[in-house]
């Protein structure tokens, strides 16, 4: 009589971008943050 099936539902896990990048941030972060250290280190000496 009543039917409880979720026809909507999609068999397949969706392909969320943001996992895809999330192994990699505490790789980038700190190789970000030294460079940026550097730059705004030469620029200090630069404009000094």
């Amino acid at each position: 009589m009543s039917d409880h099936t979720t026809a909507h539902a999609s068999p397949a896990p969706s392909n969320d971008p943001v996992e895809n990048v999330v192994h990699v941030v505490p790789l980038v972060l700190p190789v970000v943050g030294g460079i940026m250290m550097l730059l705004l280190a030469f620029i200090a000496v630069y404009m000094a």
